[in-house]
């Protein structure tokens, strides 16, 4: 992580955008490091925002390029789960998009979230409000702190 923040605002870009695709990756442990180098708190948050959110929506459009029969082939799960699972997801929406910056699950929502082809527009918002708002959190609570 040390090379990333080494690059300043692009290093945050880019581990923000990676831990929010399938990579195992911590884009709030970068926001904190960047902020105690004496990063801009403005230009952190929307940085580490757009990377998250970029990396976010790559892993919606991973999801949307799925077929049934793959899932069904390679990963071994029915047709009956997978339309359970739709139903679930059809009930909440893009609203779901809300969550993906959650650890491990939010990465399985961006893929459902494509898989299904919900809305992309709507997708896209509420993914970029809800992954800018945990930022924002992170940043105010850095701040506070020291």
């Amino acid at each position: 992580m040390e090379g990333l923040l080494e690059l300043g605002y692009l290093g945050l870009f880019l581990g923000a955008f990676l831990a929010a695709t399938v990579v195992p990756f911590s884009s709030d442990v970068l926001l904190v490091g960047m902020l105690a180098l004496g990063g801009s708190p403005v230009m952190t948050v929307v940085m580490a925002s757009l990377g998250n959110w970029t990396g976010g929506l790559t892993t919606y459009w991973l999801g949307r390029l799925g077929k049934w029969e793959w899932i069904e082939r390679w990963f071994k799960v029915t047709r009956e789960r997978l339309e359970a699972q739709k139903v679930k997801v059809d009930k909440w929406g893009s609203l779901l998009a809300f969550l993906t910056w959650l650890p491990v699950v939010g990465d399985l929502m961006a893929i459902a979230l494509g898989f299904y082809k919900v809305h992309f527009g709507r997708t896209a918002l509420f993914m970029a409000i809800g992954k800018s708002l945990r930022f924002i959190m992170w940043a105010l609570l850095y701040g506070w702190l020291i």
